[in-house]
């Protein structure tokens, strides 16, 4: 059985590294943050449009279907659906109108929900520090448990957080 495993929370709280760290030690396969991957290659000026966003979605919709498709056991993603949808919600007050399907349609197995307990550290490619950051972590938060899907709340810094990672997923009964 695969096991479909999702890092998520807000900006600046270790999620790429996490999920690298976590396919390593689980000997699985990691997926980027595919936004990230995204915009990188836009110019400096370049700020993303609605459509922009919606790509990103289907982008991570193809991770989702390699991942199933491929042999490893384990496929850690960096962001997922959950957080495109409340980014739509956020900053244009809409949303593709497949998106909600999608979501029910690609079951995750878990969810480590990142808390934002270390600190921020600024790039080109964030935006929401701060307050914002603090906020933003308590929707996702509530849409998991609205949308009854299971998930661990992960916090620490460093190998405690990774630690704290590695025993949320060999304590979760994956089904």
């Amino acid at each position: 059985m695969k096991k479909l495993i999702v890092l998520t929370g807000p900006e600046s709280t270790a999620k790429s590294t996490l999920s690298k760290d976590l396919a390593e030690h689980f000997v699985g396969k990691y997926y980027p943050e595919f936004a990230r991957t995204y915009l990188q290659d836009k110019s400096a000026d370049y700020h993303y449009q609605f459509e922009d966003v919606e790509a990103i979605a289907k982008g991570q919709l193809s991770q989702y279907q390699e991942a199933v498709a491929g042999d490893s056991a384990y496929a850690f993603f960096d962001t997922w659906l959950i957080v495109t949808k409340v980014w739509f919600d956020w900053v244009y007050n809409r949303r593709p109108e497949w998106l909600e399907q999608s979501i029910a349609d690609y079951p995750i197995g878990l969810y480590l929900l990142c808390k934002p307990d270390i600190p921020w550290e600024p790039d080109p490619l964030r935006e929401n520090g701060g307050e914002v950051r603090e906020k933003l972590y308590e929707i996702y938060k509530t849409e998991l448990i609205q949308r009854n899907l299971p998930f661990v709340e992960i916090g620490g810094e460093g190998e405690e957080r990774l630690q704290n990672a590695i025993a949320a997923i060999n304590g979760f009964n994956f089904r």
